[in-house]
Formats: C-alpha cells, sequence, structure tokens
C-alpha cells in the first residue's frame, strides 16, 4: 500500500470515530436548537424556559380581566345607575326578615301618636305647624315623612350648610377613635327618588315597598338633612361603626331617624344607618327621652 493510500485509509477510521461519538453523546434527550439573536448560530432552548413559560401564560390567561365583568368579590348594585350609587338597595326579593310588617296588636293608646292633618294648625303636644311654600314645619322643625311631603321643585342643593358642617365634626371625632364613617347617600332629588321607589315597587309591590322605601316628595333625603352611613344593612347596628353612631351621633345633633321597635310611629323599617339633623338641643331631648320625631312633635305618618 503506498503512503497516499495509507494516509486516506487513517484519516477515513478517524471521521468514522468522530462521527459515531456525535451520535452517542447526542440521542433523543438532545434539547432542539434555535438561533441566538445577536450572532445567528445556534443555541439550546431548554426545556425548563418553556415549561416556565408554558405555566405563565396559563395563569395569565386565568386571571387576565374581561371587560365587561367584575371580580367575584366585587358587588355591584342591579338597580344602581352607572354614574351613581343607589341606598336602598334590596335584594330582588326583599327579606322577610328585613321588612317583617309591625306587630297586629298596636301600641297603648297613651304611647300611639295621634293623628293630624297636613295642613297649618297646632299638633297634638301643642306644636305649631306651619306650611310654607309647599313646606311643613312643626314647631320650627321641617317635618317629611308619610303625612307631610315636600313638593318636586324643592331643591337645597345637596346637603344643606348646617348639616354637612355637622357631618365633618361626627366624622372627625370618629376618626380619632378608630372610626371610620362615610355618606353612601345624602340629598336625593325628587326625581331620583321616584325612579328608585318605582323600582321597589316593581321588584316588591308597593305595600312592601311602602316599609322602607319612601314615596317621591315623602323622602327625608330630600331635604338635604338626611344621610346614609356606611352601609344600607340592618347589620350595621352590631358593627363598631353602627354602635358609635347609636351612642355618638346625638352629640352632633343627629338622631336615628327610624329607630327599631318604632315602625308604628314612623311607618318605616328600622334604619340603623340613616341619621336626621335636627340641632344638638332637640337631639339631646329625643335621646333622653327615647322618642321619635313623630312622638316628640305629636303628629302621624301615614300615606292619604
Amino acid at each position: 500500500m503506498t503512503e497516499k493510500a495509507f494516509a486516506a485509509l487513517i484519516a477515513a477510521i478517524i471521521l468514522i470515530g468522530a462521527l459515531a461519538g456525535c451520535r452517542n453523546s447526542g440521542g433523543e434527550d438532545t434539547q432542539p436548537t434555535a438561533p441566538n439573536d445577536a450572532t445567528g448560530s445556534a443555541t439550546a432552548a431548554p426545556a425548563a424556559t418553556e415549561s416556565a413559560t408554558e405555566t405563565e401564560a396559563e395563569v395569565v390567561t386565568d386571571t387576565a380581566y374581561v371587560p365587561g365583568t367584575a371580580p367575584a368579590t366585587e358587588y355591584i348594585p342591579e338597580t344602581a345607575p352607572a354614574t351613581e350609587y343607589i341606598p336602598e338597595t334590596a335584594p330582588v326579593t326583599y327579606p322577610e326578615s328585613e321588612a317583617e310588617p309591625a306587630p297586629a296588636t298596636a301600641p297603648a293608646p297613651e304611647t300611639e301618636p295621634p293623628s293630624s292633618s297636613p295642613s297649618s294648625g297646632v299638633s297634638a303636644n301643642g306644636f305649631s305647624i306651619e306650611v310654607r311654600d309647599g313646606v311643613t314645619y312643626v314647631g320650627g322643625v321641617i317635618i317629611v315623612n308619610k303625612t307631610y311631603s315636600l313638593p318636586s321643585w324643592y331643591d337645597p342643593g345637596g346637603m344643606t350648610a348646617e348639616c354637612a358642617s355637622a357631618f365633618y365634626a361626627m366624622q372627625a371625632a370618629a376618626a380619632q377613635d378608630g372610626i371610620s364613617l362615610f355618606s353612601i347617600s345624602d340629598y336625593r332629588s325628587y326625581e331620583l327618588q321616584t325612579w328608585l321607589y318605582q323600582t321597589y315597587v316593581d321588584r316588591n309591590g308597593r305595600e312592601l315597598a311602602d316599609t322602607f322605601s319612601a314615596r317621591p316628595g315623602h323622602s327625608e333625603h330630600q331635604t338635604g338633612l338626611a344621610i346614609d352611613l356606611n352601609q344600607t344593612l340592618k347589620s350595621f347596628a352590631n358593627t363598631p361603626e353602627g354602635m358609635w353612631v347609636a351612642e355618638r351621633c346625638w352629640d352632633f345633633g343627629f338622631i336615628i331617624r327610624y329607630p327599631e321597635g318604632k315602625e308604628w310611629a314612623t311607618g318605616f323599617m328600622y334604619e340603623p344607618w340613616h341619621v336626621r339633623y335636627v340641632g344638638v338641643e332637640l337631639a339631646a331631648i329625643m335621646r333622653d327621652n327615647g322618642l321619635t320625631l313623630e312622638e316628640y312633635f305629636g303628629i302621624d305618618s301615614t300615606y292619604r
């Protein structure tokens, strides 16, 4: 064999060995390659990176926000307009326990507020009743209930200055005690109350709606002197905020307008969240004697 032939044979043997080594070191577990963005050469794409990317994509897909939907933990009142929170939010069927009618047995005659008409004169307890520009004042205090109404055009433009000042003072005092108070509804127009009341009538019927929602013109919210605090649930009474309000609101001229057990007097169910500004002096009298406005003034609250 010539020298050239022998050299060619040796080269062939080395090449075959190199090829065999490549096959043994790679096998089926060798990762696919991807071009390197910077150099264009082939680089391995680790399986762990692909797996992590797929998992992350699944998580993002599962939790991504879909327009037109709300997170499961966020409550959106069904009856609320897009731009305004609607208080007195009742379920489609108002719970019987939340709107239980007054007991069949009427209160003793000596505690039941005597009937009076919505005209000028004197109440059963000797307070003057005056109607000025369609607004009723009993003993100089604006009264709005099922008997006494406001004209559709009456509009103080929001909470009255006196009510707002008292509310902010109460809010600040509560904050010092670690209590957060805020208004979820104060002034409401005649038009808004019309829509709100009709919504409840359509859902629950007029008889039941009349126990927890005022007819248009008969809502205290139209006076700018009434505020719904924090949440419109009876359980508010058992929260730290509700207990603070029940104990301290009087100090700032507010009363719990519809107290528990006085539905026969006020005409409305118990609402621990609904406060009404009457001034510090009158609030103290009502607190000390456990009276509602109807009982104190000697007036009734009945739709006619």
